[in-house]
């Protein structure tokens, strides 16, 4: 994380919702995953674009690029600029016992973690 990122919290319960990056005389919009979201806006700007993305896209599901070139379905258990903690997605199976696989990959998010690309069909 940068150290000139600035926080931007939910008003209703202080959420963190992202941080604005200072560029030229606007802020870049970046998310929970370390992603630019938006071009150079002016500082109400970024707060909207903030506040609309909020936090949902978090629990969405997104794939994850294994070293074999392989995409696998993953679901994320964590966010912050300490990394990116994921879990294979089960479906919600919760079978007793049942093989669990979990992946860490670093803050910003890698071009090899992304949303789920979905058919147009």
């Amino acid at each position: 994380m940068d150290p000139d990122w600035i926080e931007h919290r939910r008003g209703i319960d202080g959420e963190l919702l992202g941080w604005m990056e200072p560029a030229g005389d606007g802020f870049v919009v970046i998310d929970l995953l370390g992603r630019p979201r938006t071009g150079p806006l002016d500082w109400l700007a970024a707060e909207e674009a903030l506040d609309a993305l909020g936090i949902g896209y978090l629990g969405e599901p997104h794939e994850l690029r294994l070293e074999t070139g392989e995409w696998i379905r993953v679901r994320i258990l964590e966010a912050s600029p300490r990394g990116i903690r994921l879990k294979k997605d089960d479906w919600g199976a919760q079978a007793v016992g049942a093989p669990q696989e979990f992946f860490a990959v670093a803050f910003p998010a890698p071009e090899g973690f992304r949303a789920l690309v979905r058919d147009a069909g």
